[in-house]
């Protein structure tokens, strides 16, 4: 039986991870893609993309509650089994309505999937260092991705990005049905303790804190190489910034499990939405490309890095694993608003309109986190849980 805690734990996990969460690193191709190759609007690129998105977040929303009572096993591999299915399926269609189909059977598939990838992460015995390192094999795949794909898409067109997904979902497959970890609770008494009680109010705080950061995320994230080539870049360049984006990515889950002890959730919490207010605003307005390249690069950091923290309170105030088996619902429902929300607001008002709505938004998530406040707790010190004001 592999343990959530071995190194063959720790890899599978993070393979699961990788796999379900390929539209935080691929989204600004992915759309790039279905305008380009398939000759979608922004609208409709950014429709397909949130009908997989929402998926997810509904599937997870049905299956977090029944965390402890189905085959982690075996719900992880049949979600990336149907995953992988639709997208071999997605590469060899061209029609909106059977392309729109199959992104939200691939959506059912990898929030099932990630459901009980992120259950089992949170019940590890440190769940926000296991977490970073989990997102630290998103950033290196990254690089990986964005050295590769855009060529290969380029050679081949644009059915060439499901068919990388199609494999990138046949390895989760085969690992998780060989190795997934079972999902051991930290303490059995007290995961029975927790798993009938009620998720803290500030969990909750916590959990709309990363939905609107999330939902931040994907509208400025899926547009960004398509703002470069817009404002004059060019492909070439737009797609170099994308690299350079997976290298940055390498570093923020690093630095967050490093300053564990050192720096508050609500702190991160809070500098977040206003960080991804700034660079948005810069993205999207900025006609210099260093400025823009800058920004753009250090975009994600702030959600991964933001992310490790909040998942690993949210971990913390319910050890059941209840709330971050969620945790997709949680990104997914912000990253499924996101792509439509944006490409509404280019085709209504151009670019400049992201910014300023990632601004307005960011001021909703200052006023969640805001209202946290973080306490010693006596059963895990020197760790800390959060309270309401």
């Amino acid at each position: 039986m592999t343990k959530i805690d071995s190194f063959r734990g720790r890899a599978v996990l993070m393979l699961s991870h990788v796999a379900g969460m390929v539209d935080m690193v691929a989204l600004p191709l992915w759309v790039g893609t279905l305008v380009q190759h398939y000759k979608f609007d922004p609208q409709q690129a950014g429709g397909l993309v949130t009908l997989f998105l929402m998926a997810v977040a509904l599937t997870s929303v049905t299956l977090a509650p029944r965390f402890d009572r189905l085959p982690r096993r075996w719900m992880a591999t049949l979600g990336y089994v149907l995953t992988a299915v639709a997208f071999f399926a997605a590469s060899k269609q061209v029609a909106f309505p059977i392309l729109a189909v199959l992104h939200f059977v691939a959506g059912v598939g990898v929030g099932c999937g990630l459901t009980f990838t992120h259950g089992v992460i949170g019940r590890s015995s440190n769940p926000h260092r296991l977490f970073a390192l989990v997102q630290f094999a998103v950033g290196v795949f990254g690089i990986l991705f964005f050295g590769a794909v855009p060529k290969i898409i380029a050679a081949h067109g644009g059915h060439a990005l499901f068919l990388v997904f199609f494999v990138l979902m046949v390895i989760a497959v085969v690992a998780s049905a060989l190795f997934f970890p079972p999902g051991e609770a930290r303490s059995v008494d007290r995961q029975a303790h927790h798993s009938t009680s009620k998720i803290p109010g500030a969990a909750w705080l916590a959990i709309v804190t990363v939905v609107l950061l999330t939902l931040n995320q994907a509208m400025m994230f899926s547009y960004v190489e398509r703002i470069g080539v817009d404002h004059g870049f060019g492909q070439e360049r737009a797609n170099m910034v994308l690299i350079a984006v997976g290298f940055a990515n390498l570093f923020p889950a690093v630095i967050a499990a490093a300053l564990q002890k050192k720096v508050s959730p609500r702190t991160v919490g809070m500098a977040a939405p206003i960080l991804q207010g700034a660079l948005a605003l810069t993205i999207t307005q900025s006609q210099n490309f260093g400025v823009y390249a800058a920004a753009t690069s250090v975009y994600v950091f702030v959600m991964i890095f933001s992310h490790v923290f909040l998942f690993g309170l949210i971990a913390r105030l319910d050890p059941s694993g209840r709330a971050v088996a969620s945790t997709p619902a949680m990104v997914m429902a912000g990253s499924a608003i996101g792509p439509f929300l944006s490409g509404t607001l280019v085709v209504a008002f151009g670019y400049s309109a992201i910014g300023y709505a990632v601004a307005a938004i960011g001021l909703v998530a200052l006023l969640c986190v805001s209202r946290i406040k973080l306490v010693a707790s006596p059963a895990d010190d020197p760790m800390k849980h959060a309270v309401l004001l």
